[in-house]
């Protein structure tokens, strides 16, 4: 090490230039190979046969005998269209809300002066800071006080508000000239006319980040869902999933799993892989790194 140091200090500044960059590209490199490795052996254990053994489940390398019994089988087994269903419409309806909420909260913040507003919304910014599983027990209890226990609603409505998502549109919407309000409303635009034709077409790069961001979290989520749901038919496909690894056929065969598997992702990996191009816009459009 001593060695590699003395080497490096007594280099040209111009060769450092030139090898840094390089390292940095390399690193990336073998992070995403490292990154991809899960997925590469849920793609080559989904094509295996079972009559490959099951320590051969354990190999990287694909099988040469390729088939596709195991999606056939747990398409069968588990009810994976009804999962993916339920969860399309926690996603779509949560994100609805959201955009609503996010959309004139943020507003408020940005552009409406009242009083407390700088304390309000660092209080709304504490929401934060609290560990989502913190907030299970008084949001189970306010869901069956409501009424809405085992149903997609229930499931859909502690997310109806964002604190990550107002703080968002708060910075967009700072961000765009008071002058444009100015010029609308001397021609007589209502607030919501605003908001509409103004605020929420110079910021679509911030909404399309956010949509990426929440349909992420929640076609991802987990805990939640286990805990609200109790009817085989209203389940998403997270908790679907794990129901259907602990099937007595799933758990003697780890190429249906990772077929079962294999379809939860698919629909947002398949999404990202269409749409990178404007995924990433977004996120560089709207600042967040």
């Amino acid at each position: 090490m001593k060695l590699i140091d003395a080497l490096w200090k007594d280099a040209p500044l111009a060769t450092r230039g030139e090898i840094t960059p390089k390292l940095g590209f390399l690193l990336t490199v073998l992070l995403a190979i490292v990154w991809l490795i899960p997925f590469l052996w849920m793609g080559v254990a989904t094509l295996r046969p079972a009559s490959d053994g099951i320590n051969a489940m354990a190999e990287l390398m694909p099988s040469l005998k390729p088939t596709l019994d195991n999606i056939r089988d747990a398409w069968e087994i588990g009810d994976f269209p009804r999962y993916t269903l339920n969860t399309t419409i926690i996603c779509t309806g949560i994100l609805l809300v959201q955009f609503v909420t996010i959309t004139l909260a943020g507003f408020a913040f940005a552009r409406l002066d009242f009083a407390g507003k700088t304390l309000i919304f660092y209080l709304f910014l504490m929401q934060l800071m609290l560990v989502p599983v913190l907030l299970i027990v008084p949001n189970l209890k306010l869901v069956a006080q409501l009424g809405l226990y085992d149903t997609l609603t229930g499931v859909m409505m502690p997310f109806f508000a964002s604190a990550f998502g107002t703080f968002l549109m708060r910075q967009a919407f700072e961000a765009i000239p008071t002058e444009l309000e100015d010029a609308a409303l001397i021609d007589g635009a209502s607030l919501f006319q605003r908001i509409r034709h103004i605020y929420v077409p110079l910021s679509m790069p911030s909404f399309s980040a956010f949509a990426i961001i929440s349909v992420t979290s929640h076609w991802n989520d987990f805990l939640w869902p286990l805990m609200v749901i109790n009817s085989p038919d209203k389940r998403p496909l997270t908790v679907g999933l794990s129901v259907f690894t602990k099937t007595a056929e799933g758990t003697q065969a780890w190429g249906t799993i990772a077929a079962g598997t294999l379809m939860v992702i698919a629909p947002l990996l398949v999404t990202f892989l269409v749409f990178q191009k404007r995924f990433i816009s977004s996120f560089v459009t709207s600042g967040i790194k």
